[in-house]
């Protein structure tokens, strides 16, 4: 089995693609994307919401310069969005365009039975390429380049799907009843992410390599605010990426995401923030937090690590990263 063209040379190389695209990308992960490009598996990266798994595909894609095509996984999809489509508008219109030409075919029948027999053999006109309407999977196989196929959230569609996309992942083909078998011109880079909300099959899984992305550490999240957000303040970036870390330790209903950790950095920004206090913090927590109960406990729970903070003076987050909660 030979590797995907272009791909990957080294684990170094796609660390180093993937910082060109501003995406950091720790050594596990850039290991996993460099054997995949290799052995032409799919990857099936899990994680909480809001962790980087579909930037992932996305920056793959980029730093490969091949398109990326996106399917959208929900509760109910089923293999005719996801492959493909007769397109019955179309062929209606074509027909009343030909309607002479298909008199003309039927003109000659002297029974129904053989006017059925000769439309019959002209199915080839009405059932051809030019009729079907690709959905991202048939796209995927049939593109004239190497792509990455996304198939995000996998957890949300139904084990019916999961189990139809067993032929695709194994073999790369899929079967068109009136055109037949189609085989892929350049097996695609696939990308299948997860949020658990519910656990993929053996049988999925086995066809995968696997990749757990989880909320990054203090210090790598550090350098993707300075990284995506480079107006911030070095002792601002600290105290916030302290404040999030903080707050993820609190049970709440959604715990926020790296984009909404930048969303926070770039409102504090923007609003000229010089560094975290009470006020501000209350003021801007809806930016990381959607539910009110989630920002009641939030505040409820910084309140005296803000006023701690407070009495040492602005840029001291980084110095009390070690104080806990109440």
């Amino acid at each position: 089995m030979s590797s995907i063209p272009g791909a990957f040379s080294s684990i170094e190389e796609v660390i180093q693609r993937f910082a060109q695209e501003k995406y950091i990308c720790s050594r596990r992960i850039a290991t996993v994307v460099y054997l995949a490009s290799h052995l032409q598996k799919p990857i099936l990266v899990e994680g909480p919401a809001g962790v980087g798994k579909t930037e992932l595909a996305k920056v793959l894609a980029a730093a490969l310069d091949y398109e990326l095509i996106r399917l959208q996984c929900y509760e109910g999809l089923d293999e005719a969005k996801a492959l493909y489509e007769w397109e019955y508008a179309k062929q209606l219109l074509y027909t009343q365009i030909l309607k002479d030409k298909i008199s003309e075919v039927l003109g000659a029948a002297s029974n129904l039975k053989q006017a059925v027999e000769r439309i019959a053999n002209e199915d080839d006109v009405f059932f051809s390429d030019r009729f079907i309407l690709p959905r991202p999977l048939l796209k995927a196989i049939s593109a004239a380049h190497p792509t990455v196929l996304l198939i995000d959230e996998i957890d949300k569609s139904d084990t019916e799907f999961e189990a139809f996309l067993l032929e695709i992942l194994s073999d790369f083909q899929v079967s068109v009843p009136e055109l037949g078998t189609l085989r892929a011109r350049h097996v695609p880079l696939v990308v299948l992410t997860s949020n658990n909300a519910r656990e993929m099959s053996d049988a999925l899984k086995r066809r995968c390599l696997h990749l757990y992305i989880d909320f990054p550490p203090v210090s790598q999240e550090l350098e993707i605010v300075r990284l995506k957000v480079p107006g911030i303040s070095n002792a601002l970036s600290e105290e916030l990426v302290s404040v999030v870390h903080r707050v993820r330790q609190i049970d709440l209903k959604k715990t926020p995401s790296i984009s909404e950790t930048l969303d926070w950095a770039k409102a504090l920004t923007l609003l000229n923030a010089s560094h975290l206090d009470e006020s501000i913090v209350n003021d801007t927590l809806s930016t990381i937090l959607k539910y009110e109960g989630d920002i009641r406990k939030a505040q409820d729970e910084l309140k005296d690590y803000l006023q701690k903070q407070k009495a040492k003076g602005p840029g001291a987050a980084a110095e009390g990263d070690k104080d806990l909660l109440h």
